[in-house]
């Protein structure tokens, strides 16, 4: 026995030792073939390697623009996006293969939440505060997609946002930075595996680099500024995250930062990037934001755009063509140099060969395993599980959910039936018509035992030019506006004669994602209008919300006894609301992004810094509102149950923490409900004296646990010097001596603390 575990030791050994020579043998092989086809290349070629162009969509199918087609065939594209399933896929790597050198293409797309098994949105997704099912869903994502055709997604987004206006916060996971961190490496990992050469794995794509979140007034593709302190501090550590996970490509922002746009920020793309965080990947423009740059004012053509995004550090050129007709001439006249391109080639080509693409370049067309992998009964229980678990319960006066199986239940709202609703923005390859409407979900749940009836009640909207936004149709039909006192008339006829009623209200998909920032982020009017007259009836209401941001829901939380927040959950959300609405699985989601009381409050998140004349309710002279609460109406990492959970004293292992030994910090939490279910349990630290002002509080661990009914459970966190680390007043990287204060709870208001200090 002992000679074989000694045999099976040194064996062991033999592989950890070989590994790190077989790496180099790898790499340097690696060199060497890009290094030498780079050498064969013509100028023409190289630039064409910088250029990613898009393929078109229409009821047929895909196509590809006749001019394109000839790029493709001369060599001179060398990505495509918008091209996917395996048929097309090969059809145009055919054409590559067909061109001089054979470099295959890389085709890229909008995998966003899902490529075909749609999930959850981001901002939804994370309100599960499970990081083995955000880095699952990108794995099954990853892998419908490379079955698909594809190599690539533009995802993840980890754009932190605390202004509920910008419709991108959709995209994301809201406004705390170390749970973006979290969610970054969970995302990276999933997509990108442990094997970048297998195939059902793709490249992820970090985005939007950077600060995008931060955008004034919460208006897409605007202007941003702020100090380099909350730069470092608040909104880079999550693509930094990123980048330590191994993304193998960032995208740029349409932002400034520091007064000079993304796209062209070398600062941003050379020093920061690439010499401080090490970055080897390839940087890819979002959608013609070179060509865009003339519009912030800084180059004044194309032909200095060029030159400025190759200079920063931008590799490829998505949709622009800006390289394609512009790199030639500023190499002639020395604006760039041939290195800048070598370089860029060299970054793009890597990513290929990762990919395998050289050896294979058709291993992502298969036909086969598209039939196989894509929503498969497995992805699609996946995708239902994920919704369950995206849910939040914002309010259950009386206990009225879960609802009983049994009556007769009235589900009112333009939202109740829509299957393209529920799959979301974003939600780019997915099938409409293979999504479970909300209706559906509670008839697949009852059956014909109880009597469901729906009607739709209201127009997502009476205003007109928001409709015609948020639909994205240039004319509107008699169907998007008539009849709107009948619908009305007929929601108060069923509520009246129905037991419970259950409001399908909020936005549609449309108005959140890009370009639907709106400066109202209220229920429409004509919903609200429905809402209160279903609410007049007196029957019991539980408000079912489905939207891509935090809303303002002051008439609702005072009034309506029963709010659920579903986001818009995918493929598989009305399956998910009803399993939810009848108990069969009870909500433990908590919102990642506080929901302001009104617009007047934003931006707001938890983690603000205090003030020199913090609010007292007995001095006017304090930083307040005349008007409204300081605090917002639902706070980040608020979320009820079905059950209820106590929390009982705070325990410290010591007062005091040293950098050789971290704090141990317990609490013992009780189901003292009469649900099993799930609680996320938050810890929060507070620096009380920095060098610089530090965050009323801020989120550094989470634990979710799942108790019967009558169990508990000590919960234990452990604190170390890491956890207390910011940025000093001389930008340094590092923790100060002090009074600390150690939050735990169910949410950031909702904690208990206790003081601790570090010698």
């Amino acid at each position: 026995m002992k000679r074989i575990l000694t045999g099976s030791i040194m064996a062991l050994l033999a592989i950890v030792l070989a590994a790190p020579a077989q790496a180099q043998q790898t790499s340097a092989a690696k060199k060497q073939f890009l290094t030498q086809l780079i050498q064969r290349m013509t100028l023409e070629e190289k630039i064409g390697q910088l250029n990613l162009l898009t393929s078109d969509m229409d009821v047929t199918g895909p196509f590809v623009r006749p001019g394109y087609k000839k790029d493709i065939e001369a060599g001179l594209c060398g990505s495509i996006f918008n091209a996917y399933t395996p048929q097309y896929t090969r059809k145009l790597q055919e054409m590559a293969m067909g061109t001089r050198l054979k470099i295959p293409l890389l085709f890229g797309y909008d995998v966003i939440h899902g490529h075909k098994t749609i999930f959850p949105i981001p901002l939804g997704e994370a309100c599960t505060w499970d990081l083995g099912l955000l880095e699952k869903s990108a794995r099954i994502a990853a892998q419908e997609a490379s079955a698909d055709g594809l190599h690539w997604t533009f995802s993840p987004m980890v754009d932190i946002a605390r202004d509920p206006r910008w419709g991108r916060v959709a995209e994301g996971v809201g406004e705390d930075t170390w749970y973006g961190v979290q969610v970054a490496k969970a995302k990276v990992r999933g997509y990108q595996g442990t094997d970048l050469a297998a195939n059902n794995t793709i490249l992820a794509c970090v985005k939007h680099f950077a600060l995008y979140g931060a955008v004034e007034a919460g208006r897409d593709y605007n202007v941003v500024d702020m100090s380099r302190r909350r730069m470092m501090q608040d909104y880079l550590p999550p693509y930094k995250s990123a980048i330590d996970a191994g993304v193998a490509t960032v995208m740029t922002s349409f932002n400034e930062v520091d007064g000079i746009p993304a796209t062209g920020n070398k600062w941003l793309m050379t020093e920061l990037l690439r010499k401080q965080w090490g970055f080897k990947g390839f940087v890819v423009t979002d959608y013609t934001a070179i060509n865009e740059m003339i519009n912030h004012g800084v180059p004044k053509d194309e032909y200095e755009a060029a030159a400025l995004a190759l200079n920063a550090g931008v590799d490829m050129d998505m949709q622009g063509s800006v390289f394609a007709t512009q790199l030639k001439k500023l190499l002639q006249d020395k604006k760039i140099t041939l290195q800048l391109i070598n370089d860029a080639v060299y970054r793009i080509l890597a990513a290929k060969y990762d990919l395998g693409l050289f050896k294979d370049p058709f291993k992502y067309c298969d036909t086969l395993r598209a039939a196989k992998e894509i929503m498969n009964p497995e992805n699609l229980q996946a995708a239902r599980e994920i919704a369950q678990r995206s849910i939040v319960l914002l309010k259950n006066e009386t206990q009225l959910l879960p609802l009983k199986k049994q009556g007769s239940i009235a589900l009112i709202g333009p939202l109740g039936n829509s299957q393209r609703d529920v799959i979301g923005n974003w939600s780019a390859a997915g099938d409409a018509g293979k999504a479970v409407s909300l209706l559906q979900g509670i008839q697949n749940k009852l059956g014909t035992a109880v009597k469901v009836s729906y009607v739709q009640g209201a127009h997502i909207t009476s205003d007109t030019g928001l409709l015609k936004k948020a639909m994205q149709k240039q004319r509107l039909e008699a169907a998007d506006t008539a009849n709107s006192a009948q619908l009305l008339s007929e929601a108060v006829a069923l509520a009246k004669q129905s037991d419970v009623v259950i409001m399908a209200l909020g936005e549609s998909q449309g108005m959140t994602g890009e370009a639907a920032s709106r400066s109202n982020i209220s229920i429409p009017e004509s919903q609200q209008e429905l809402l209160k007259a279903v609410y007049a009836t007196g029957k019991p209401v539980v408000l079912v919300l489905m939207n891509g941001r935090p809303l303002t829901l002051e008439w609702e939380d005072a009034h309506i006894p029963a709010i659920v927040e579903t986001w818009f959950l995918g493929t598989e959300a009305g399956n998910a609301i009803a399993d939810v609405l009848f108990g069969d699985y009870n909500p433990a989601g908590k919102i990642t992004m506080s929901f302001p009381r009104n617009v007047g409050q934003i931006p707001i998140y938890y983690n603000h810094r205090t003030t020199g004349r913090p609010i007292d309710p007995n001095n006017k002279y304090s930083s307040k509102y005349l008007d409204v609460s300081n605090e917002p109406l639902y706070p980040f990492g608020y979320g009820l149950s079905y059950t209820k959970f106590t929390y009982g004293s705070l325990q410290l292992s010591k007062p005091q923490i040293t950098a050789a030994a971290p704090l141990q910090v317990s609490v013992n939490v009780s189901n003292t409900g009469s649900y099993d279910g799930e609680e996320v349990v938050q810890l929060y630290i507070r620096d009380k004296v920095g060098s610089v002002t530090r965050p009323v509080k801020e989120l550094k661990g989470f634990k979710k646990i799942f108790l019967k009914k009558g169990e508990s459970q000590t919960v234990t966190f452990a604190i170390s010097v890491e956890d207390l680390k910011f940025y000093d007043k001389d930008m340094r990287w590092t923790y100060e001596p002090g009074a600390f204060t150690v939050f735990v709870g169910a949410n950031s208001r909702d904690a208990q603390g206790v003081d601790f200090t570090l010698n």
